[in-house]
This record gives structure tokens, sequence and C-alpha cells, in this order.
């Protein structure tokens, strides 16, 4: 039996010896209970990671049910911009921009990292439910899902104490942490995306917003917008805190969670940004798909008589993808992991001008490609 961990100081023990003694890989044995409990587990995770849109809905649905586990209402809000990101790649701009051979690399690397998320942390959440419906804590299942050890001392430490705010936070370094061999560092990902001109161009142009929409008081008219921009999204430590910053808009602002709740309701996710804006974007292609590229946006609202942007539903966008099982290595070493619990991160959430003017910019570029294609031509 586990000792009780209802101190932080236990933690801090508790993860220094871990990060002394490798684990010896042998797992302990189980009931009947238990082994039906992990298969159990294992197809549900299986059946709601089919792609974004089912991802999605599942973190909102267990938020519901647990309101006191934060990251499952942060993993369903950034889960919605992946989408969002995935479906732009088939958008107006973005097929205007980058070559389909780019288009491809990009949803696969989005959609391998939401995919490995996703089959990480639901078992977690999933064993979490279990627990609260038994009256006793199950995390001995853990291991058997390959989930690491540090998140198993969190686990516990959430389950004496009842600290929301260190359990989502462990729970973003943990999923950072997780995804950095996995996909950051993955050779294959490093040349057809992280390395590229597209990427770096996807960097320059701030394209990676992300959004929280809201409804601002009572009024149900235009959705309101709160985010940030990420940068340096090959670094972990950079990816850590941006999550906390991110943690800390949806949490720790008074308006923002009341009116992101009210929001996420009324608008189920489908990966086109006419979820959020549909005066600005829609499900159907209204363009002429010959025609050049004209400016139809400014300050967020489109140009008199221009069309909306077409941004696609992801059912519609791309199909669902295959995926290989993910290798079980565990990341912790260090429990110095821990001072990114005390690190403090400041955010105002003021989104709105960055993100008028990224649209803008693409516009813009997708315009100055269009004029250099005409010109060749024009010279052959």
């Amino acid at each position: 039996m586990p000792f009780v961990l209802d101190s932080f100081s236990d933690v801090k023990k508790e993860l220094k010896k871990k990060a002394k003694k490798k684990s010896s890989g042998i797992l302990p044995s189980l009931s009947e209970k238990d082994k039906q409990c992990i298969q159990f587990i294992r197809e549900q995770t299986r059946q709601q990671n089919q792609n974004n849109v089912t991802r999605t809905q599942a973190y909102f649905q267990f938020y519901l049910q647990h309101p006191e586990i934060h990251w499952a209402l942060l993993g369903h809000m950034v889960s919605r911009n992946v989408g969002w990101n995935m479906t732009d790649l088939k958008g107006d701009l973005l097929t205007k921009l980058l070559p389909e051979k780019d288009q491809k690399a990009f949803f696969s690397f989005l959609e391998q990292g939401s995919w490995l998320i996703f089959q990480d942390v639901f078992p977690q959440l999933l064993i979490y439910d279990l627990s609260v419906r038994r009256s006793q804590e199950m995390f001995h299942l853990l291991p058997f899902f390959h989930i690491s050890t540090f998140m198993e001392t969190m686990w516990r430490y959430f389950w004496h104490s009842g600290d929301c705010y260190t359990l989502a936070i462990a729970m973003v370094i943990n999923e950072q942490s997780y995804l950095e061999k996995r996909l950051i560092q993955n050779d294959h990902f490093q040349k057809t995306v992280t390395g590229t001109v597209s990427f770096k161009m996807y960097e320059f142009l701030r394209l990676n917003n992300i959004l929280f929409p809201y409804w601002a008081g009572e009024k149900r008219g235009k959705t309101s917008l709160a985010g940030a921009t990420s940068r340096y999204f090959t670094s972990l430590h950079e990816r850590i805190l941006f999550g906390k910053k991110l943690y800390s808009l949806l949490f720790q602002r008074k308006k923002i969670l009341p009116g992101v709740m009210q929001w996420a309701q009324v608008h189920p996710h489908t990966g086109s940004r006419k979820d959020y804006w549909p005066h600005m974007f829609n499900d159907v292609n209204e363009s002429y798909p010959r025609s050049l590229y004209k400016r139809r946006v400014k300050n967020c609202e489109l140009r008199k008589g221009a069309e909306r942007l077409y941004s696609p539903p992801l059912k519609y966008a791309w199909p669902n993808a295959p995926h290989q099982e993910a290798k079980s290595e565990d990341w912790f070493e260090d429990w110095h992991v821990l001072d990114y619990l005390h690190q403090k991160v400041s955010l105002d959430g003021e989104i709105l001008p960055n993100y008028c003017k990224t649209l803008e910019t693409i516009e813009l570029a997708v315009m100055a490609k269009e004029a250099l294609l005409l010109r060749e031509e024009d010279e052959s």
C-alpha cells in the first residue's frame, strides 16, 4: 500500500527517490476486476481517440462530470485550436500558401501530437473517475498504461490534498514532456515539419494563436476572444510556461471561465472556425476556385461585398489517420520539474489585435505569392 501523500514535501521526497531509482518495470499482479477495468479503459480510449473532434468532445464531457480536474477543460480548449489549425490547412488561405505535401505533413504532425496526448491522458482521467466511483484510489492501474511515475505521484497527492492547481500544472508538465521525444525530437517530423521553410513561415506569420472564445456578459452577441500567441514551439521549457499562462487565463480570470463554459456548451466542436465567428468564416466555400485572391478582412470584419473565408469542418477536411503504438519509455528523470509549479507567469489575454493582424498578414502573403507566380508565368 503506498504511503499517503498529503503534503508537497512528501511529493518532493517521493519524486527525489524515483529520480534516483529507475523502475524495475515489473508490474503488480491484478484481480479479475482490475483486469476488466483495464480492458474497459483501453477500449474507451481507443473509441474516443478517432480524430480531433472525438477527443475534444471527450475532454469536455469529462470536465462536465469532474470540474475539479481543470486540465480537462484546458485540454478541451487547446484541442479545439488544434482542430482549427488542422482545417486551416484546407481552408481559403493556407491552401494558397502551402504546397499539398506540406499541408499533409503539417496535418500529420498535429494529428500525431493530438493522438499521443489523448492516449496518455485519457486513461489517467478514466482511472480517476473509477477511483471516485469506488471511493478508493485506483492509481496502481496507471503503470499498465505506461503513465509516467511522475503522474502516479501527482494523482495520489491530488487524491489526498484536493489541490486542483498543482494537478493541472503537473498535467501540463507531463503532456509536454511526453511529447518531447515522441513528436518534437522525432527525426521524421524534424525533416518534414519543424525543420522546413514552411514551418519557419508559419512561425514568422504568427499563425500559432491559441484562442478561447467566450461570451462576455449576459447578451449572447458576437463571440469575444481571449488567448495568446505561442512562440518557440520547439522549446519544451517555453511550451510548459505557455501552458501555465493559458491555465491562468482560463481559471484565474473571473469573467473568462463562465464565459468560456457558456459558449462551449452551445457550440459543439466541428473543426470549422465558423464555430466562433460565423460572420467571418463559413463551412461552405463561397469564392470562385480559380479567381485571384482579393483582400477580404480588415480589423476582423469582412470588407464590403467580400465573401466569408472558407473554414471546413474536420470531417470534410481530413480522413481519420492510422497510428502506430506509442513508445512506452518514461520521460521523468529530474525532480526539479516541480520548480515549474512555483514559477510566476502573467498573461493579459488580449489576443484580438494580434489575431486580426495575423489574418491580414496571411492575406498579403497569399497575394504576394500569386503576384510572383503571375510574373514568373509572364517571363517564361
